[in-house]
């Protein structure tokens, strides 16, 4: 069993399952969302808490994630080792690629929005479910005990609110409340084979693959999930969750629209989805032109840095920070399939950085290389990854080497899995 330190007399442990309320206490700060605020819900409400706590909730953390079961949903791609947006995207393109790749199909995709989801979550729900994936009956207690009775204050400029005492909720700003969300809603999968529910913490998307304009098995598994959110206290925000269809018929017939509780869900063209703007055409402009813009804003930065007499090695540090890390952010699940016009507009930041900085600076085709068979590396080494399965070793006479995946169209074969496969085989 995990102890704790002991502070001030008291000794908290997880034996007890027992939380001092001095430790529970948060100063919630309201942060806006976006650049122009329009409602309430444009705040994200942060909780500032006890800086003790919150090296205590690093210990529970790693002490769950440390006992929690390989079986847990393999498509939660966040707080798990070796997982991380890239692969939510990959997956998500890729299961999108392979439908594609045959005849009269098309995708449907819908981008869930949640309505505060992790302060939502009931806690007495929360414990039934840690029991469920074997967690230790004093733990969950522990847990039950860390998110009710929270006394809390709402602080804006200088003007404090009257305390509150609550029973309901993961403040955003704990350390374990990311992870308590996801295995709350570990139990929210795909219910048909033709679908995909692929999530990144609170962001979810349910991808469809629909054959033959059949979508009787997409439209069950959003209702499905409609009752999921029901049931677990969670509220869809319907006017904030989007639809993209990726249809690349010739002939094209009229979707009909979805509903989520009688209301029609807004169909987009393109969406930006943990940091990435997808189209419908999956096609690269519309990010890569966002990116290089900017990119090319924190040039202005660098400029300054060199007249204010930094060292090139100061300066190709701030360009690996704070530039290549915008044009090289998930570059493996979408620099494939980017254009050559694409391509030489990144490059060309490259470019200009390189003169300013005076170094030597990695090309984005050298970059995407490395990191492509960098997490295939890591991919194959982990069964756990959902991915795993899509590395087949060859004969052991053809050691090194991996089952090439067929596809018939460029849009495949220039994705992230096929090439890194290629990689793979290049390199034996």
């Amino acid at each position: 069993m995990l102890y704790c330190w002991h502070d001030t007399g008291l000794m908290v442990t997880l034996t007890l399952s027992f939380v001092p309320t001095c430790f529970k206490r948060a100063t919630i700060v309201p942060v806006p969302k976006k650049a122009k605020v329009t409602e309430l819900n444009d705040y994200r409400p942060v909780a500032l808490t006890s800086v003790i706590m919150k090296c205590f909730e690093r210990l529970v953390k790693d002490h769950i994630t440390s006992t929690l079961p390989d079986t847990l949903d393999p498509l939660q791609f966040a707080y798990r080792p070796n997982r991380s947006t890239d692969d939510a995207i990959s997956t998500t393109l890729h299961t999108a690629l392979t439908l594609l790749d045959k005849r009269n199909t098309y995708v449907r995709m819908l981008f869930i929005d949640y309505s505060s989801a992790f302060n939502t979550i009931v806690p007495s729900k929360l414990v039934i479910k840690l029991e469920t994936l074997g967690l230790d009956p004093a733990l969950c207690n522990w847990v039950l005990d860390f998110l009710t009775g929270r006394p809390q204050v709402v602080r804006v400029g200088n003007n404090i609110s009257s305390p509150l005492i609550l029973n309901t909720g993961a403040p955003q700003g704990c350390v374990l409340s990311p992870l308590l969300y996801s295995l709350f809603t570990h139990d929210c999968v795909a219910t048909h084979a033709s679908n995909s529910i692929i999530k990144f913490a609170d962001d979810t998307t349910v991808v469809g693959l629909i054959t033959n304009n059949d979508e009787t098995a997409y439209r069950e598994e959003v209702r499905a999930l409609g009752v999921w959110c029901q049931e677990n206290n969670l509220t869809l925000n319907v006017n904030k969750t989007k639809e993209m269809i990726v249809d690349f018929r010739k002939q094209q017939r009229e979707h009909p629209p979805i509903h989520i509780d009688g209301t029609v869900v807004e169909r987009v063209a393109s969406f930006k989805s943990l940091g990435i703007h997808i189209t419908d055409k999956l096609n690269w402009s519309t990010y890569t032109d966002s990116i290089v813009k900017k990119a090319q804003q924190r040039l202005f930065n660098l400029r300054r840095l060199k007249k204010f007499g930094l060292s090139p090695k100061a300066l190709t540090s701030f360009y690996r920070c704070t530039i290549e890390s915008i044009l090289a952010g998930c570059i493996t699940a979408w620099y494939g399939n980017c254009t050559a016009l694409n391509r030489k507009a990144l490059q060309r930041v490259v470019r200009s950085a390189q003169c300013i900085t005076g170094g030597k600076l990695p090309a984005l085709q050298d970059t995407y290389t490395t990191r492509c068979h960098r997490k295939a590396i890591k991919i194959i080494k982990d069964i756990n990854h959902p991915s795993h399965c899509l590395f087949t070793p060859l004969s052991s006479r053809r050691r090194g080497q991996y089952r090439c995946i067929k596809a018939g169209t460029e849009r495949l074969k220039n994705s992230f899995y096929l090439k890194a496969i290629r990689l793979l085989n290049s390199h034996h």
